[in-house]
Parts: C-alpha cells; structure tokens; sequence
C-alpha cells in the first residue's frame, strides 16, 4: 500500500445517553477509490476510521455511477464503521445517520441556504446535488460485520465537466473558498455523533432524516425507471428498511425500492426537465 499518515479528530459532540468514540483518520495522497482501498484494509484498521485524499480517480457512486472530484478541491473520504447493535434488517438506518451527518455539516457552510437529503443518501441543496454517499454493508446472517461510509462533498470546485446534469460546490454558493481540514473534523463528529444515535435511538434518526428529506411536501414529477413513466406524486413514507411510498394525484400509492424511481426536475437556467439518474 501507498504511505500512510494516521492522526486523531477530536471527539464527537456529546448528547444523552450516547457516548462517542474518537475517530482515527488516515490520509492518502492518491488513490482510486476510498471505499475500495479502506475495504481492502478493514481487517488491520481499527473503527471507527476516516480514510480520505487529496486525489480520488475513481470515485464510485450508487450501482456504478461515478463520481466527478476536482484534486485538492473537495472533501473525498470514506468511513470505517462496525455497528455493534445495528441489524442487518435495519441497515438503512446507518445511510440515514451518515446522511444526517453530511446534511448538517453542508448546513453549517451554507447559512441562508436549506440543505436537503435526496432519498435515499444524496446532499441537496435546492435541485442541485452537492454530495454524493454511497454506503456499502459486509453482513453475516442477521449481523453488520462492518460499514464503508464513501463521501464526496463539493467544497471548493468552480467548474464541473462530467456530464452529471446538475452537481453545485459550496464554492459556486457562497463566492469563498473554505479550508477542507476543518470540514474533515467537523464530519468526522457529526458522523459519529448520528451513528451513536443509530445505535441507540434508531427511531430519533429516521425521524429526523424525514423531516430534512428532499421533496418532503408538496406535489412533484417523478419517473418510474421500468417503465419510463411520468407521473405526479408526493412523498408519503420512508419505510425503515429503505423503500419509498409515493400517493399521486391520481389517488394511487406506490412504494419503490432504490433505482426504480427517479425524480424529473427543471433547473433555473434550463426550460427543459430533466430525468436524473437515480
């Protein structure tokens, strides 16, 4: 393996009855894939442990998209996680604490914006996406062996050139660049601080995910992925393994597991909806 360099983030912010560890990070100037290299080493590191770079050429997002990462620009890690009370049932719950856990970082460098989480894990801030989590479980029977939490949060990127229709930074909202390390730390706790809660109150958690979801009220186009169908619908559910419920104005409910619907949305300088991927 490339040279490693390990330090401690301090530790998480305390609430009741939850008690956080201290994180361990490593960093790694290049690699291709956070998640990929910090797998290849969950059997010799210690969780809770960030690994994160300066250079990701690879970066994976949901069922094989990829992810587009500016070097030294934004914040690319992935985190070593080992549920100890976690079932494998209930896994979800670890991608809404991880989400929560970016949304309310991203929240604290966007004052005057509202920053979303799009079902099921990605960071919204208006129609625009600003991170990306892919969250990835090793699962023996019922149990959690262990979760890579993979991350990429625009910060300082001023120009996008994938053909990903509508990615936006910190940078293009706020006109400043901002330092990454301290972003890291604060990341660093804030997930910790939602997986403790995950464990120990997993209920609060998936409240708290909906009430910060994307799209939580009103009424907005959506694309069933199988058949290519339009529709209009609102969000009526989240259930606790992962699934979406949708009502349309037609009275019919839906439910969708991950990747069978998309949401239709139409950006400010663009007349012309446009289909995301899921």
């Amino acid at each position: 393996l490339p040279r490693l360099m390990a330090h401690t983030l301090p530790a998480a912010r305390s609430a009741t009855n939850i008690t956080a560890e201290r994180m361990n990070t490593i960093f790694i100037d290049t690699t291709t894939s956070t998640n990929t290299l910090l797998a290849s080493m969950a059997e010799t590191v210690e969780a809770p442990t960030m690994l994160y770079t300066r250079c990701q050429s690879a970066g994976r997002g949901q069922r094989g998209n990829s992810w587009e990462a500016e070097p030294s620009a934004n914040i690319t890690c992935s985190v070593l996680l080992r549920p100890r009370s976690i079932e494998a049932a209930r896994q979800f719950v670890i991608s809404e604490a991880v989400a929560l856990a970016v949304a309310s970082v991203t929240q604290d460098l966007l004052p005057g914006y509202i920053v979303t989480v799009k079902w099921p894990n990605d960071i919204y801030v208006g129609n625009r996406k600003i991170c990306g989590i892919l969250i990835e479980n090793a699962i023996n029977g019922s149990k959690i062996i262990r979760s890579i939490a993979g991350i990429g949060l625009n910060v300082n990127q001023q120009r996008f050139t994938s053909s990903a229709p509508n990615p936006v930074s910190v940078c293009q909202l706020t006109g400043k660049c901002h330092p990454l390390q301290p972003v890291l730390a604060e990341l660093a706790k804030a997930i910790e601080y939602y997986i403790c809660m995950a464990e120990t109150t997993p209920e609060e958690v998936h409240a708290a995910y909906r009430s910060r979801l994307w799209r939580a009220e009103g009424t907005y186009l959506w694309r069933d992925t199988a058949t290519d169908r339009v529709f209009k619908a609102s969000i009526i559910d989240i259930l606790p393994d992962g699934p979406i419920v949708m009502r349309t104005t037609e009275g019919e409910t839906l439910t969708f597991a991950f990747k069978e619907v998309a949401p239709v949305i139409t950006l400010n300088n663009n007349a012309n909806p446009i289909n995301l991927p899921c």
